[in-house]
């Protein structure tokens, strides 16, 4: 237990919503993994690190865990951890720097070998940033376009061609298994108004209160009042809001963000279609990544999952769709099935995000007794 609280508080105390931070972070974990002798490789995606490390034959089934080491900007306070009573408290805690380091510990190593399965930890910066293709899980598991490497460093170009049978993100899923979840689209709506001076508003049009006026719109739209089977509602957001050039003005044009989580059977095009009949408005496109579809239990991976995780938890641990976007889908894309699975916490994204401890402790016997169970899984 104090090796992987130490190992968490560790990860959380990097500020990873900078840069700096990242590659700071991305340097103690390489010398970390390295420390324990396992197979260590680095590369570059758009200038952020992203790290894997092996152990096991290759010619067993490979099991990939996936992590992230960014996390979104929050106040310096926050990135330091701190426990109160059964909680870990701290920027990254639940989503999901404690996840990755109960991972790191359950790497087989040398030391610690578990014959029959090979096991791969990738790491990526950037699961937290708006680019929509060329992250650093597309990275992972993309073919490198020439095999020439230096120091064990990953060309910047291709990428570092990951293959596996199965993979676990290790995204917050309170130890249930995510078979499923939402798409992202991201869209800014500009909408245009008329000026006026400030001392006499109704002779314009204000355009911040028609961007707030259309976004109340896109809220009541058919899309909006959907369900599926696990999921009761889409997500949507209005994340920032830009209008205005001086406070004796009525503004004559705003721009809103606006972040949809879309459920599985979605259209994205449809949904653009819906918020073009609100009314005149220009609509970009900033992130377009689709959702993760339920593909059942069925999979021998999942059951095995789902298994070690109710050893390890109250009750079964039933699949689950995610109302967060997934890098899973990169993996899907390449063809390796993939779920997310992460322990009990909650407050992500705010001020006071925390993640259980004696679940953490449980989420790391529970991946550990996972690989035992897909030893010589054929």
């Amino acid at each position: 237990m104090d090796d992987l609280l130490a190992l968490a508080e560790q990860l959380i105390g990097y500020d990873t919503s900078s840069e700096d931070g990242v590659h700071e972070a991305a340097g103690f974990i390489k010398g970390w993994l390295d420390s324990r002798g396992v197979e260590t490789e680095q590369g570059v995606c758009r200038g952020l690190p992203v790290i894997t490390a092996s152990h096991g034959e290759r010619d067993v089934p490979t099991v990939i865990f996936h992590g992230h080491i960014d996390v979104v900007p929050a106040e310096p306070g926050q990135f330091e951890a701190r426990i109160e009573g059964d909680r870990l408290i701290g920027r990254g805690a639940y989503d999901m720097k404690a996840a990755l380091a109960a991972m790191m510990l359950a790497l087989p190593t040398e030391d610690d070998p578990l014959p029959g399965v090979r096991v791969v930890l990738g790491i990526v910066s950037d699961e937290e940033s708006e680019e929509a293709e060329d992250r650093g899980s597309n990275f992972l598991v993309r073919k490198p376009e020439s095999p020439a490497q230096s120091n064990g460093v990953a060309a910047t170009s291709g990428g570092m061609g990951l293959e596996g049978d199965f993979a676990i993100t290790g995204e917050p899923t309170d130890m249930h298994v995510g078979v499923a979840a939402k798409g992202v689209l991201a869209l800014r709506l500009t909408v245009a108004g008329r000026a006026a001076h400030g001392s006499t508003p109704w002779l314009g049009d204000n355009a911040v209160l028609r961007a707030v006026d259309m976004f109340r719109g896109v809220e009541s739209l058919p899309f909006a009042r959907e369900s599926s089977e696990l999921f009761d509602r889409p997500s949507i957001n209005l994340g920032r809001i830009w209008g205005g050039d001086a406070l004796n003005k009525v503004p004559d044009s705003c721009a809103i963000d606006v972040d949809i989580r879309y459920l599985p059977h979605q259209d994205p095009a449809q949904i653009r279609e819906q918020i073009e009949d609100l009314g005149p408005v220009r609509i970009e496109t900033i992130i377009e990544l689709p959702p993760v579809g339920g593909g059942g239990t069925d999979s021998p991976w999942i059951r095995a999952l789902t298994s070690a995780a109710s050893d390890h938890h109250e009750g079964p641990s039933l699949s689950v769709g995610r109302d967060g976007a997934s890098d899973a889908v990169s993996f899907i894309r390449a063809g390796i099935p993939a779920v997310e699975f992460g322990p009990v916490g909650s407050g992500h994204h705010g001020p006071d995000e925390w993640v259980s401890i004696p679940s953490l402790i449980a989420y790391r016997s529970a991946l550990r007794e996972f690989l035992e169970r897909s030893a010589g899984r054929g």
